[in-house]
């Protein structure tokens, strides 16, 4: 019975493990660039989740707050069309503690509060184009891979 008390009560403290282990921001690089692969540094970036916008320019690296919503991404340069992005959050690691250790309860805290997730760390907008970066193709110190979106998707 002690260890029963034991286990429950160490389980029980590591309810809003996420919450504990992860900021409410996390830092992600944006880049711009030309349909040629040209890198473009310097335009205007405009970073929009449920908890807010985000100003930067293009190659800066910005601290994002965590959400389980995705993050809209719109960069502006005077010589070239839009580029336009949806960077898609995952759950990470303090998410799946919580669930792995018995914290349901912090499961839905962390969910609620948003630092459960984390969006893609680094991500490169092609101007003229709209893209899709999910967190779940990142690789570790590498841009993480866009997909193109048909323009009808992209907005909703």
């Amino acid at each position: 019975m002690i260890r029963f008390c034991l286990f429950a009560l160490g389980a029980l403290s590591l309810t809003g493990c996420a919450s504990v282990i992860n900021d409410v921001t996390h830092p992600m690089k944006v880049e711009t660039k030309t349909p040629e692969g040209q890198v473009v540094a310097g335009a205007e970036c405009k970073l929009t989740n449920d908890y807010g916008v985000v100003q930067m320019k293009s190659g800066d690296t910005v601290q994002v707050r965590r959400s389980s919503k995705d993050l809209d991404i719109v960069c502006k340069d005077p010589s070239n069309p839009e580029a336009v992005a949806k960077a898609v959050s995952r759950a990470n690691g303090g998410m799946f503690g919580n669930i792995i250790l018995g914290g349901g309860i912090g499961a839905i805290i962390d969910h609620n509060k948003g630092t459960a997730y984390t969006y893609p760390q680094w991500v490169q907008l092609v101007f003229g184009r709209t893209l899709m970066f999910d967190r779940a193709a990142e690789k570790d110190g590498m841009p993480t891979t866009g997909t193109d979106v048909p323009t009808a998707t992209a907005s909703k």
